[in-house]
């Protein structure tokens, strides 16, 4: 008889990286599959000396986490959607970067989603295919109609820097109408009296506030505003605005003082002042922004403007998405962060041997744009620390 060899046997071989699963994990730092999971899910508990194991044996397998598995599991996607409509003006990028940081360090990813108008109802409709865990919406507003259906769906919406009271949305922003009040009192208490606004756009909640605090804080000094015209937060209307404005009518009726809805608009008013026009600023001109931005400290504008407290708002933003997320609740809350003006080189300071600006006329701190104290605006019990704590109401 013929004898017939058996067919040797294949070495075994270690899984393919595409086929390493969390059990071949587990199997290989000797600990349990729920312990794998933990380790890679962001804020989970787990002991130092398992996640050691559980990661060195993820190394030694090529083992990658199917995020796309973790979702189906967890019906969490962990991305939030970030909603713009305007990164021309300087003040988005710096909260787009803080905010995906943040986001981040709590375990979350940021979509970025950019749409060309304040009017973000279609791109929401698509964006919500993804299936986010919530929502962050930058310069952009919703329905009513529209933000009742995601809030049926249990997504979480914050508005940031903007006012809504559309549905089951929480809002964050600044005192935009305490800054601008704040504004108008330094320029009438600076000897100015022709004020004049540069608007942002027509229909936004800042907007809205920033030009009621000018007119208030401006009443309050017996005056009211000289001339306005609308940039629509775009820096070439903001340029053509401010050319129409100070070549209309009268030389002895133009504005001596130029208030402007946000700084973008403002750099290009300066640009326009000085360049089309042959006035200085703020010799002839004072000009004063809104947000502080990093560029308002850069030294062709030294502009004097109101800043907003990015930090405390991001804090806030993300402090309530997370809350709803935990409680798997969305809620409608809303929070106010103070702002401070801060002084450089665009504005008229107080003439020596004056009182300056009246004191303790405005709940908005002033301060000076290197750090020294500068008059007069703190509130009347004399408290010169700083902005004040954010406000913020609550509903369900």
């Amino acid at each position: 008889m013929m004898k017939t060899s058996k067919p040797a046997r294949r070495p075994t071989m270690p899984p393919s990286k595409n086929s390493v699963t969390s059990n071949d994990v587990a199997r290989l730092a000797e600990v349990s599959q729920s312990a794998v999971s933990r380790t890679f899910t962001p804020g989970a508990s787990v002991s130092p000396e398992t996640r050691e194991r559980v990661m060195e044996a993820a190394r030694k397998l090529g083992y990658r986490p199917n995020a796309i598995a973790r979702t189906l599991s967890t019906r969490l996607s962990r991305m939030i959607a970030v909603v713009v409509s305007d990164l021309q003006n300087q003040f988005y990028p710096v909260v787009i970067e803080r905010l995906s940081k943040q986001l981040q360090s709590n375990g979350y990813h940021v979509l970025l989603f950019i749409t060309d108008t304040e009017d973000a109802d279609e791109l929401l409709v698509e964006l919500m295919r993804y299936q986010v865990d919530g929502i962050v919406m930058a310069s952009t507003q919703l329905s009513s109609g529209l933000a009742q259906q995601i809030a049926e769906a249990r997504v979480p919406v914050v508005m940031f820097n903007r006012v809504s009271r559309a549905g089951s949305i929480s809002t964050v922003s600044s005192d935009n109408h305490g800054g601008a009040r704040a504004v108008a009192h330094y320029l009438a208490d600076t000897g100015h009296r022709r004020v004049a606004y540069l608007a942002g756009a027509e229909d936004s909640s800042t907007n809205s506030d920033r030009e009621r605090g000018l007119i208030d804080g401006l009443a309050e000094r017996g005056l009211r505003i000289a001339a306005r015209a609308n940039g629509n937060y775009n820096f070439e209307r903001a340029a053509q605005a401010t050319l129409e404005m100070f070549t209309h009518g009268l030389e002895s009726d133009r504005p001596d003082a130029l208030f402007v809805a946000s700084d973008h608009m403002a750099f290009a008013a300066i640009d326009t002042l000085r360049g089309a026009l042959g006035l200085r600023v703020p010799e002839d001109v004072s000009v004063v922004g809104f947000d502080n931005v990093p560029q308002a400290d850069w030294g062709a504008y030294r502009l004097t403007t109101v800043e907003q407290d990015v930090d405390s708002m991001i804090d806030a933003t993300v402090r309530m998405l997370l809350q709803q997320l935990e409680n798997d609740v969305v809620t409608r809350d809303h929070v106010t962060v103070a702002t401070r003006l801060v002084v450089r080189g665009s504005a008229r300071l107080p003439q020596p041997g004056t009182d300056g600006p009246q004191a303790n006329r405005s709940p908005t701190k002033a301060s000076r744009g290197e750090g020294a104290a500068a008059s007069a605006t703190a509130p009347a019990t004399g408290d010169t620390q700083g902005p004040a704590p954010a406000r913020r109401k609550s509903s369900r």
